[in-house]
């Protein structure tokens, strides 16, 4: 790819070099899956320390009880996995609404799914992996034993979830939550050094039996166990039968590129569907052009309703991938693409809180992954004295039998986390990924738009100012968005909020490929504590 260097207010340039990288939000995470590199691991060895690490040192975003999805260039392929786990087999709607809820809880242990992230670093680990894992995992216990400094962005997030549990978090199965992550009666503080022993002892588990004792054994025991004096759904049974799956990456063909994404129940469909709609227009190369973003918006917008309507657990969808990622239903959808705003509906196609790393070797073997718990930390249920801090995905099901996201036992749910990878012919171009909920297929669009259409190296890609439909006509926008483009997407119809907190644009990483030289060139987020680790 040849970039162009665009100027936006980010002191990060990006980061070359060609034996090994690592770009995370969290500069002790990179350094770890740098230091496995070092020791003779690959890509995904050290994918794997940098998302264990992750779990200790920006707990506001993920955990061990969380969920995850990797897409993993090995050799010349591409291969995908999902790491989200089913709802409980004894969970129901009928279940749900007889506890007075009509609408499942964004907390507590109702929400709480099986969780998929240990199961994911284990079927790396065995199937691609150099180094064992209890050598991969070190690095992450030793910063739960000893502890490590509160980076800046990190103690925010982690202050402003003190704040909201405190008032919130009243009843008795919270208390794990206070005892792990406010031990003092308080986040920790910017600069003050947080450990967590029961985290190492969990992690530890984890290395020494691949992942079994999570699911198989002593963990779970303590998890189920937990449920059970609670009241809650999960089981013994729901852990033993879970297994990370392998599944076939889905991609659309996009102005001489692939761009990849992981198939449903993951959201990554809705990047391919926008896209597929955008790549019918003619792009200006010019970045600041009005009908570039208004035609974004447009295309996501349509993508984002189809997508809400209509993913859900792959089993369980009534219309197929092929389907809504055809050139028929894309022209169909691109049709609707007017010169004023839209409030979309969704179409009739053809029937047929996370944490993000990109990391790659000097082997040409590349990873993108990511790992969430969802709305920071989670269901704000930790299993006391072990640091699993579980997700909380069953928020996303409906409590209404009729929509496609229904709630049914054993089914997954819609999920937000997405990795993204590139390929040009028979070469991987890299990695790529914009964490943040439902930001994601929106930045995972303008990443690509930025690399592909714009030429804007990595970390300019990631520079540029993000927009983020959040519904109907309502558009957010950095404050350093153009404000003669958010003027006239106004005079368009849409409703233009400037957002302060530019941490609702969601955060990414880059890693791009040089394949003639083996260079690597990489990205990583200014709207974080962002870091890239090389050699």
């Amino acid at each position: 790819m040849d970039y162009l260097y665009y100027p936006y207010p980010s002191q990060r340039m990006t980061t070359f070099a060609n034996k090994g990288m690592v770009a995370t939000s969290q500069p002790l995470a990179a350094q770890a899956g740098l230091d496995i590199l070092k020791k003779g691991g690959n890509a995904v060895d050290a994918a794997i320390a940098t998302a264990a690490c992750l779990t200790v040192v920006e707990p506001t975003s993920n955990g061990i009880g969380g969920d995850a999805f990797a897409l993993v260039w090995i050799k010349g392929e591409l291969y995908g996995l999902n790491g989200s786990g089913p709802a409980p087999i004894h969970i129901s709607i009928e279940a749900i609404k007889e506890r007075g809820y009509e609408q499942i809880p964004s907390h507590g242990l109702i929400p709480v799914t099986v969780p998929g992230a240990p199961s994911a670093w284990a079927e790396l680990s065995k199937r691609f992996g150099k180094l064992p894992l209890t050598e991969v995992l070190k690095p992450a216990i030793e910063y739960a034993q000893n502890g490590y400094p509160i980076s800046p962005i990190l103690g925010k997030n982690w202050a402003a979830a003190f704040q909201r549990f405190q008032k919130c978090f009243i009843d008795e199965e919270f208390q794990g939550w206070f005892d792990t992550f406010a031990p003092k009666g308080r986040a920790p503080k910017i600069g003050e050094i947080w450990r967590s022993e029961g985290h190492a002892k969990t992690l530890q588990s984890i290395a020494q039996s691949n992942a079994e004792s999570f699911y198989r054994g002593e963990l779970a025991e303590k998890i189920t166990s937990f449920f059970q004096k609670y009241h809650g759904f999960l089981s013994e049974e729901d852990l033993a039968s879970y297994r990370a799956e392998w599944v076939t990456p889905i991609s659309i063909h996009y102005r001489g590129y692939e761009i990849w994404e992981i198939p449903p129940n993951g959201q990554g469909l809705v990047a391919l569907m926008a896209l597929n709609i955008m790549k019918g227009f003619e792009v200006s190369p010019d970045r600041e052009n009005v009908e570039n973003f208004h035609r974004q918006i447009e295309a996501m917008k349509l993508a984002f309703t189809d997508g809400k309507a209509y993913i859900t657990d792959p089993k369980e969808m009534t219309y197929s991938i092929d389907g809504l990622l055809s050139e028929e239903y894309a022209s169909q959808r691109r049709n609707l693409i007017g010169k004023e705003a839209m409030n979309p509906k969704p179409g009739k196609p053809p029937k047929g809180g996370t944490v993000y790393l990109a990391a790659a070797d000097h082997e040409g073997n590349m990873v993108s992954y990511i790992q969430s718990n969802y709305m920071g930390f989670g269901s704000g249920i930790v299993v006391p004295g072990t640091g699993i801090s579980l997700q909380n995905r069953g928020h996303d099901f409906s409590l209404n039998p009729n929509d496609e996201n229904a709630l049914k036992p054993g089914k997954k749910t819609y999920h937000t986390v997405i990795p993204g990878f590139l390929t040009k012919g028979t070469e991987a171009v890299g990695p790529f990924g914009v964490m943040g909920a439902y930001m994601q297929p929106q930045g995972h669009m303008q990443v690509v738009m930025n690399l592909v259409d714009y030429h804007l190296n990595p970390q300019a890609a990631l520079d540029a100012p993000r927009w983020q439909w959040i519904g109907g006509r309502k558009i957010l926008v950095e404050s350093h968005f153009p404000n003669h483009i958010a003027q006239a997407l106004a005079r368009r119809g849409h409703e233009i909020q400037i957002a302060f907190d530019n941490g609702v644009f969601g955060r990414g990483q880059i890693i791009i490929r040089d394949p003639e030289t083996g260079v690597l060139a990489g990205g990583t987020e200014a709207r974080t504590d962002g870091a890239i680790a090389a050699y």
